[in-house]
Parts: C-alpha cells; sequence; structure tokens
C-alpha cells in the first residue's frame, strides 16, 4: 500500500503553551489524566474538542493555557465521566453549534449537566452517522458505531473519527473494545482505517481494546495513550506490545503531559511533547528484522477458489485490503483470512 509521504521530526522538549498557530492543523492530545480530550485546530482556526477528560477545573486550566479562542463543535466518543464532564465548561463558554454523539443517553448526572448547558447554549445535537464534517480545509470522517452493538453499552458503542489533512491522517476510537473494532471491520471498506500517521490508543491503552487484526488495520505509526494515575493498569502490557509488533513510537500523556502534532499543508508533521524524555516512551527495542521470503507479487484482481489455493500461493494469512482477501475466505471476520 502506497505510504503517504510525511516529515517525521520527534520533537522532544517542552512545548511552548499556547494558541494553535494559523496555516496549519494542531492536534492535542492533551494531559487531563485519567480520560480522553483531544483539541483539533484547523489551518483557518476552526476547533473542535473530542472529549473532554474528568475534571472541569482541568479543562479550564487547559482552555487558558492553550488560549483557545471558540470551538465550533464538541464531540463526545461515549458518555463515560472521563470523557464528558471536560465537555461541560467547553460547552458553557463556547457554546460550540454542534455536539457530536453516539445517541445512546448516559444515566449519569454528569451526562445530565452536559445535556443541560448544551441546551441552554442552543446547541444542537448531531447523532453520529456515516458522514463527513469540514472543518475548514481539514477533512473529518465520522465511524458510527456499527449495527448491533449492545444499546445500553456506552464503550461498545463509541463514536470514531478520522482526521485527514493532505497526506496526513490521524484515526481516534474512544473506548471501543474488541467487539466493535471485529464489526468494523466487517462493515467498512478497505482502506477506510488505514495508514495512519498518529492513533489514539484504544481505552486508555486497556486489555480489552487493541487487536492484532485491528491494528493490522490501522497500521500505526504513532500511537499515543491518553492515561493517567488509575488502578485498572493502563496502559496493559498487552497492548503495549501490540503497538511494539507493528513498530509504532508510543507517546503517553502520563509521563510526557500534552502530546501536540502540527501538520504542514501537504501533509508533512512533527509530534512534540509538553515534557521531554530523551525516546518516546514505553517503547521497547525491536529485533533486528528477519528478511522475508521473496514471493511474486499478486496481481491487483487475483481471486482465491479457497484457502488451500493462497497457502499454495503463500500468501497466508490475507489481511482486508490485501490483493485476494475475501470475506468468504475469513470466517471469524476478524480481517484475517486463512490464518
Amino acid at each position: 500500500m502506497k505510504r503517504a509521504l510525511c516529515l517525521l521530526a520527534l520533537s522532544l522538549g517542552l512545548a511552548h503553551a499556547q494558541r494553535a498557530p494559523a496555516g496549519v492543523l494542531t492536534i492535542r492530545f492533551l494531559d487531563v489524566g485519567q480520560g480522553d480530550a483531544v483539541l483539533i485546530t484547523s489551518p483557518e482556526g476552526k476547533s473542535v474538542l473530542y472529549d473532554g477528560g474528568r475534571s472541569e477545573s482541568r479543562m479550564r486550566e487547559l482552555i487558558r493555557q492553550y488560549d483557545v479562542p471558540s470551538l465550533d463543535l464538541i464531540a463526545a466518543s461515549h458518555g463515560d465521566a472521563d470523557h464528558i464532564t471536560g465537555l461541560i465548561p467547553a460547552a458553557a463558554l463556547f457554546k460550540p453549534r454542534f455536539f457530536l454523539n453516539n445517541g445512546v443517553a448516559a444515566t449519569t448526572q454528569t451526562w445530565a449537566k452536559l445535556t443541560n448547558i448544551l441546551k441552554l447554549a442552543g446547541t444542537q445535537g448531531l447523532p453520529a452517522r456515516n458522514q463527513v464534517l469540514n472543518l475548514g480545509s481539514v477533512r473529518l470522517t465520522v465511524l458510527p458505531p456499527p449495527a448491533g452493538m449492545p444499546a445500553g453499552d456506552q464503550n461498545l458503542n463509541s463514536v470514531g473519527l478520522i482526521v485527514q489533512y493532505g497526506s496526513f491522517r490521524a484515526l481516534l476510537t474512544g473506548d471501543s473494545e474488541t467487539e466493535q473494532t471485529r464489526a468494523w471491520l466487517r462493515t467498512l471498506p478497505g482502506g477506510t482505517l488505514g495508514p495512519v500517521d498518529v492513533y489514539k490508543s484504544i481505552h486508555h491503552g486497556a486489555a480489552n481494546g487493541d487487536s492484532a487484526a485491528w491494528l493490522a488495520a490501522v497500521q500505526p505509526r504513532n500511537v499515543v495513550v491518553s492515561v493517567g494515575p488509575n488502578n485498572y493498569g493502563h496502559p496493559t502490557s498487552t497492548a503495549l506490545n501490540l503497538y511494539r509488533k507493528v513498530g509504532a513510537n508510543v507517546f503517553r500523556t502520563d509521563l510526557q503531559g500534552t502530546v501536540t502534532v502540527t501538520v504542514q499543508p501537504g501533509g508533512a508533521y512533527r509530534i512534540t511533547t509538553e515534557k521531554g524524555t530523551a525516546t518516546p516512551a514505553a517503547v521497547p527495542v525491536k529485533p533486528a528484522p528477519t528478511p522475508a521470503p521473496v514471493v511474486p507479487a499478486a496481481p491487483a484482481n487475483v481471486t482465491y477458489a479457497n484457502c488451500a489455493a493462497v497457502r499454495a500461493a503463500g500468501k497466508s494469512p490475507l489481511l482486508r485490503g490485501q490483493p485476494g482477501y475475501s470475506t468468504k475466505l475469513d470466517r471469524d471476520g476478524d480481517g484475517r483470512a486463512c490464518e
């Protein structure tokens, strides 16, 4: 698969706390402790806050720290408190026009407070569906919860977002779990997900989020884990090992503070961290690669009658999006045929 040309500069030092500069896309994975909050600002100065962390006071601090002038849209990946509490002061202050959400009302006082603030602000609800939102010159592709998810389960109804500017792509997926990612792999057209330059770790690096099949489709080059002190064991060694196996750099907000991605027109990007370290956090040393056997390239329109033919061609397993992949050969629908 053609990989986007990009320039990656890992600038590991103290990032300046300032308003997002004009003329570039800025994505800030905000340090909100144990929770998620991602501030996206287009080159034209239009902003989206995707989740807000679990603290109203912390979000107020961050709004002042980064001199956020306005919000055009706020979005909740789902209704859990560690994702929506910080949206309350943001909604009260900026009165955004739209509130993107999964359409599943939570039963908490936090949810009630948020929706009341949104009502007073005159904000219009925007239930997630297959749609593209334009944030100036930045394209936001909404990934709604797949059909068939349990109606009362907030995690399994997380709203995903693909951020695209030039050749740059980022993927945000809330607290999705493997049941939801399997459904996305079954239903999304091949190539929808990856490769991505920056990927926000699912569910703060929980063991029930990312999987090998999912990451094979996402193909992340850099992973940001939004995490703080917690009793859940986040991020888990399971998730960190999965990121290591796909060769991704890993950044953590608990160790490096707010992680900022700055994208130039065309897609070249750099990543800076609030707290400098010598290397990206928690990236184990990769073993020397073993040369892969040379296999003649398959034509793009190749088809295989069955898995025996796939194996005879030396193509097993076939991943979703590769020549010859077919759902008929992928019995469990995990994106890996003829495993």
